[in-house]
């Protein structure tokens, strides 16, 4: 079996916690969105799968591994006044601003995966602009050798684009990188880009969902090293 020599991680609930980190930035956003207006509000939530009242997302959520634009399209019939180029530059300055909750040290962690000689990459379904505005904010956007969101011209997951972008980048074949992420979409995607995929349980998907697509599932990023045998 050809050696792992590349990491690609998801970042919303792989390298930060979901639900720490996005219920707050969900009730801010769709309040603001609503002027105040609490029932406006609720339905606004209830359009992308966000209980205004439990604050907490259903498990179904297009937020959880959608891209900003079906994050639009569910909200736009909601939000008349805004053209969907406000409103998605809403979300995106919006979500470039909501603080990350890492699902586990980082700087720790992603030292030790360059120490090793490993490549590292980000591939999210979110914007790359606040995407590498999180990543900055940690601290650890120098860390990475690729970082690439929806509209970085490599499409969305789960399609392969943004996985077989990486593997050009750090020129290794894909099955010497492992995907990394918390969904469905993310081991989809390092699937059909020929990648072996790794699951973690800090998103919203169970185990039970991503067993199947993935040869391991780890509680969360931190148990990395472990599986790799670093």
């Amino acid at each position: 079996m050809t050696a792992i020599r590349g990491v690609l991680f998801d970042k919303d609930g792989t390298l930060f916690d979901f639900e720490e980190t996005w219920r707050g930035w969900a009730a801010s956003m769709l309040t603001d969105l609503a002027a105040g207006d609490a029932a406006r509000a609720a339905a606004l939530g209830a359009r992308i799968g966000f209980d205004m009242e439990r604050r907490n997302f259903d498990p179904a959520s297009t937020v959880i591994a959608g891209t900003p634009d079906e994050i639009v399209q569910l909200l736009a019939p909601g939000v008349p006044e805004l053209t969907e180029a406000e409103l998605i530059e809403r979300l995106n300055d919006a979500a470039a601003l909501a603080p990350q909750v890492e699902a586990a040290p980082l700087g720790p962690l992603l030292s030790r995966l360059r120490a090793a000689g490993l490549k590292l990459g980000v591939a999210t379904n979110d914007a790359e602009a606040p995407a590498r505005a999180h990543l900055a904010a940690a601290g650890q956007e120098d860390a990475f050798d690729f970082i690439a969101g929806y509209d970085s011209g490599h499409g969305g997951k789960p399609a392969p684009g943004m996985c077989l972008a990486f593997a050009a980048a750090v020129d290794l074949p894909p099955n010497a990188v492992v995907m990394v992420g918390d969904s469905t979409h993310d081991l989809l995607a390092g699937r059909a880009a020929g990648m072996r995929c790794v699951a973690v349980l800090t998103g919203m998907a169970p185990a039970t969902e991503l067993a199947p697509l993935a040869d391991a599932v780890l509680p969360d990023i931190g148990h990395l090293p472990d599986w790799l045998r670093l």
